[in-house]
């Protein structure tokens, strides 16, 4: 079978450790082009994979024709980079938040429709062991109805994970857009969605900026939500957790409560109101210090090569984009906010 020619553009922390070398293991990829504005960054890639480097994307594009790339760049060309190689008609998985605005999500979605290509959008805390196994437990109805919840996403900062540290594009409001919220609340709100099979309906944020300096992006937010289904819970991005890093997710539902990522060995824990107890080791969740395989490229070369629907398509992403995109509103304007 002919291999599928894959350009990553962006080469920095989430290209570095998650998108190329899950491309490299994957035996129907084929790395062709690499693109970053620090040239330097792209010829080392491709002196260790193949391909060629590029300092622009356009330029790539047109000489090179990949049949799909990697958007691995800031927020804010998430969607002219998608749009454009849609045009040219490349597949295309981006990396969350997808876009800077709900107008862009919609334009990229349309791109990839009129082009005929497939568009998948990062989110891979779906993709994790713990997740899916409890999406199957909550499928099974033994816990019954999700009544309230709590997740949370945070870590020290981009400052520790992104390959320029504290002058990272991650601080910069007109490249970033967003912050915490952006990089780790919409993973959350896209969980939430996906987990519950359910849409947030209403949502209250404080959002702000409490301890990193010299940046205009949110450090911080705390949301009240409420789903379709009626059940309510909270959900906070944080980029000062400096102790204790956390990625959980508590739902308390009519038959007991299930703790998912709360333990370092049982990922999954079931207590149930008659005292029954279960513990799930199901493979861990991945943390900045410990990569786990993430599954989304493989799940998003899997979608090419059967052509299929990739498992999370640009709508999925834009649904948890808008959850954000409302979080933001309600800070400004101090109210509940309608996200449907």
């Amino acid at each position: 079978m002919k291999k599928i020619r894959v350009a990553v553009i962006g080469c920095g922390s989430i290209a570095k450790y998650r998108h190329i070398p899950e491309y490299a293991a994957n035996e129907n990829v084929e790395l062709v082009a690499f693109v970053d504005p620090i040239i330097e960054r792209a010829e080392a890639y491709a002196e260790q994979h193949g391909g060629k480097a590029f300092k622009d994307y356009e330029t790539m594009l047109a000489e090179v024709k990949p049949d799909a790339v990697s958007v691995c760049t800031a927020n804010a060309l998430h969607a002219p980079m998608t749009i454009t190689a849609a045009n040219t008609g490349a597949h295309v998985l981006v990396e969350k938040p997808m876009a800077a605005t709900d107008a862009e999500a919609e334009a990229m979605i349309e791109a990839a429709s009129r082009n005929g290509v497939k568009l998948m959008v990062g989110h891979n805390q779906r993709l994790m062991p713990p997740h899916v196994k409890a999406k199957q437990i909550l499928e099974s109805g033994v816990l019954g109805k999700v009544l309230t919840f709590r997740t949370s996403f945070g870590h020290p900062g981009p400052d520790g994970w992104s390959i320029d540290g504290a002058n990272s594009w991650f601080f910069r409001k007109d490249e970033a857009i967003m912050g915490a919220m952006g990089d780790l609340g919409v993973h959350k709100a896209d969980l939430i969605r996906w987990m519950l099979d359910d849409e947030v309906a209403e949502i209250a944020a404080l959002v702000g900026t409490l301890h990193k300096e010299g940046t205009a992006v949110d450090d911080n937010a705390s949301c009240v939500v409420r789903m379709e289904s009626g059940a309510i819970g909270t959900l906070v991005a944080s980029w000062t957790y400096y102790r204790g890093e956390d990625n959980s997710t508590i739902l308390w539902c009519e038959n007991g409560v299930m703790k998912i990522g709360t333990h370092p060995d049982d990922q999954v824990i079931v207590e149930l109101r008659n005292g029954t107890v279960e513990k799930h080791k199901v493979g861990a969740i991945s943390t900045n210090t410990k990569q786990e395989s993430s599954g989304v490229v493989d799940a998003f070369i899997d979608s090419i090569v059967n052509d299929t629907t990739p498992p999370i398509p640009g709508e999925e992403g834009r649904a948890s984009l808008k959850v954000i995109l409302c979080a933001f509103e309600s800070q400004d304007t101090g109210k509940f906010v309608r996200v449907n």
